[in-house]
């Protein structure tokens, strides 16, 4: 193998993971983060391969999402996220959350830079692919699921946890001010008063 090869071949890599965010409705600035193709390269890669696509892929605008209220809005939304987190987490895309037995410090192992990359990129649209396949009238967007990967792996606003009583897989806020509760175990001690 030539040393040009792999050169090639990582820029394939990098076209062929743009493409599939595309697929995903993912934001221009999305893409760059995680593929390193500038701006121009991904507006051609759209044009070329996603304007004759069966469907109609729109380009979404504008920032990308980064509020944490968002996964908590329904109990719907929340059974959604505790879902995905738990696909991104079995898929390596996020690192597992601790034993129940152990302290509920935050686990950032991992600085916020680091996440985005070709491999992590390629895990998280396998984990959002196996997520809509489980789900598929899910609310939760791609973007939104690379906002919540990148905001587990950080650890600073949103955390894995388990449930207080049952030691289900949920996702929290890093500062709860309660032990938190699955629904179900909430509503069966609610049912009990």
């Amino acid at each position: 193998m030539r040393i040009s090869d792999d050169r090639y071949s990582r820029e394939r890599a990098r076209m062929e993971l743009a493409l599939r965010f595309l697929r995903h409705e993912a934001r221009t600035q999305t893409i760059r983060a995680w593929t390193g193709l500038s701006d121009d390269r991904i507006r051609k890669l759209y044009r070329s391969y996603m304007s004759h696509a069966r469907r109609y892929l729109p380009r979404h605008r504008g920032k990308s999402p980064h509020q944490i209220a968002y996964f908590s809005r329904s109990l719907r939304l929340q059974e959604e996220t505790a879902l995905l987190a738990s696909v991104l987490s079995l898929l390596g895309v996020v690192p597992a959350p601790l034993p129940a037995a152990a302290p509920a410090a935050p686990f950032a192992l991992e600085p916020a830079g680091a996440l985005p990359g070709l491999t992590r990129g390629e895990l998280l649209c396998q984990a959002f692919e196996v997520f809509r396949l489980l789900l598929p009238s899910a609310q939760i967007s791609f973007e939104h699921a690379v906002f919540l990967a990148t905001a587990l792996a950080r650890g600073d606003q949103l955390r894995l946890g388990g449930c207080a009583d049952c030691g289900s897989l949920m996702v929290t806020e890093r500062l709860a001010l309660r032990a938190a509760r699955c629904h179900h175990c909430a509503g069966a001690g609610q049912a009990r008063c």
